[in-house]
C-alpha cells in the first residue's frame, strides 16, 4: 500500500470516469496487476486486459490523453472497488470526497451534453477541437460548402464526452481534431432528452437508488437499458426550415436568415459558457429589463450585451420566439403552445423575427459582426 493510499483523504477519481478508464488509470498509476483489477472489480481478467488495451490504444486522441493525464493524479487504488457493492462504502467515498474541491460532475456533464450532442447530430457538423485553443467549437457544413458555427464547449467538456465514447476522432493526429457523434453519444442524447420529458410531464419516478452525483449507481448509458421514449430533436428548429421550401421552390428560410439566428445562438453559448449557465434568460420572456452585466470573462459580457440588444430591438413576441427557437433550441410546436399561437403560425412568426434581427446586426455590428476570441 501506497503512502497516498493508506491516508483517509486520498484522492478518488470522478464518479463519472467510466469502469474502462477507471482501470486503466488503476493498473498504469498505481501498477495493480490485471488479475487483481479484475478480482477487485467482479469481472474477468480478459475484459479488464481489453479495456487497458483499448485505452492505451486511444491515447493518440488529444482529449482522451489530456483527460487521462488531468485524472492520472486522483487515481487510488480504492477506485476499482465495485461501484454499489455496500452502502457503507458509499458513504465512506461521500465522506472523503466531501472534503474534496468540487470539480467535473455527472450533473454538469450531462447538462452541456444535451446541447452539444444535439448539435452533433446535425448533417455535417463535427467538434472541432485545435491544440492551442482552451475551447472547442461545433461546426456544421451547409450543403453549399459554408461552415457555420453552432456551438462551444469548455474542453474538459469535450474531455469527458470523450472519454465516456459520446464522440470520437477518426484522424486525431492533425492540427485540428474532428470529433463526430457516436452510437454512443446518440444513445446517451435520447436518455438525456427522455428524462427532460419525463420531468417536464411530472411522470419522473422516485428511485429508492442513489442518483446523479451523489450515488454510485449513476443510470449511465453504458450498458444500460434503453428507455422508452416519443422522439428528440436532432437539429435545431432553423435548420429544418432551411430545407423546406415555399410555393415558389425557394428554401422557407434563405441561408442568410440561417446565419443570424445562428449569430444569436452563438453569443448565447458564449455567455452560457463564460458565465457557468448561471445567467438567467426568465426576464427576457417576461418583459422586464435586464439589468446590464459587467462581471465575468470579457468576451461573455460582451456576447450578453449583444443578446440584450438584440431582444430590446426585438421586442415581446419577437423577440420570445428567436430566443426560443434559436437558443434554447424549442421546438415550433412546443413554442406555439406556450406563446399561445395558432397551428403552424410559429415559422412565420419565426421568419420575421429573423428578418427584424438581421437589420438590427447590419446596421449595429455590420453583416459579419464582432470576431470572438
Amino acid at each position: 500500500m501506497t503512502a497516498s493510499e493508506g491516508q483517509t483523504a486520498s484522492p478518488h477519481l470522478p464518479r463519472w470516469v467510466p469502469d474502462a478508464a477507471r482501470h486503466y488509470l488503476v493498473h498504469t498509476e498505481t501498477g495493480l496487476s490485471i488479475r487483481a483489477l479484475a478480482r477487485a472489480s467482479d469481472c474477468h481478467p480478459s475484459t479488464v486486459l481489453r479495456q487497458v488495451r483499448r485505452f492505451e490504444g486511444r491515447r493518440d486522441d488529444p482529449l482522451i490523453d489530456a483527460a487521462l493525464r488531468a485524472l492520472s493524479s486522483q487515481v487510488s487504488a480504492r477506485d476499482i472497488l465495485k461501484k454499489g457493492k455496500t452502502k457503507t462504502m458509499n458513504m465512506q467515498c461521500l465522506k472523503s470526497e466531501a472534503h474534496q474541491p468540487v470539480g467535473l460532475t455527472q450533473t454538469r456533464i450531462d447538462q452541456e451534453a444535451k446541447r452539444i450532442l444535439r448539435r452533433l447530430c446535425e448533417q455535417g457538423a463535427v467538434l472541432a477541437v485545435a491544440r492551442e485553443m482552451e475551447t472547442a467549437v461545433v461546426v456544421r457544413v451547409t450543403p453549399e460548402g459554408e461552415q457555420v458555427r453552432t456551438g462551444v464547449v469548455e474542453r474538459e467538456i469535450a474531455q469527458a464526452m470523450a472519454l465516456k465514447d459520446w464522440i470520437t476522432c477518426p484522424e486525431p493526429d492533425g492540427r485540428i481534431a474532428r470529433y463526430f457523434i457516436t452510437n454512443t453519444g446518440r444513445a446517451a442524447l435520447r436518455r438525456l432528452t427522455a428524462e427532460d420529458e419525463n420531468r417536464a410531464s411530472g411522470f419522473a419516478e422516485k428511485s429508492t437508488a442513489p442518483q446523479g452525483d451523489a450515488g454510485w449507481d449513476i443510470a449511465a448509458i453504458e450498458g444500460g437499458n434503453r428507455p422508452s421514449f416519443r422522439g428528440y430533436p436532432n437539429e435545431s428548429p432553423l435548420v429544418g426550415l432551411s430545407r423546406r421550401k415555399d410555393r415558389d421552390g425557394k428554401p422557407f428560410l434563405p441561408r442568410d436568415l440561417v446565419a443570424v439566428g445562428e449569430r444569436l445562438r452563438e453569443d448565447y453559448e458564449l455567455v452560457e459558457v463564460g458565465m457557468g449557465g448561471t445567467e438567467s434568460w426568465e426576464g427576457f420572456m417576461n418583459g422586464e429589463t435586464p439589468a446590464d452585466v459587467t462581471e465575468g470573462p470579457k468576451g461573455a459580457v460582451a456576447a450578453h450585451g449583444r443578446i440584450k440588444d438584440a431582444l430590446a430591438e426585438l421586442g415581446p413576441g419577437l423577440g420570445d420566439v428567436v430566443l426560443r427557437c434559436c437558443c434554447f433550441l424549442e421546438g415550433l410546436e412546443q413554442t406555439e403552445k406556450k406563446m399561445g399561437w395558432s397551428a403552424r403560425s410559429g415559422k412565420i412568426v419565426l421568419r420575421i423575427a429573423l428578418q427584424r434581427l438581421k437589420r438590427h446586426y447590419e446596421e449595429t455590428q455590420g453583416r459579419y459582426g464582432p470576431m470572438i476570441g
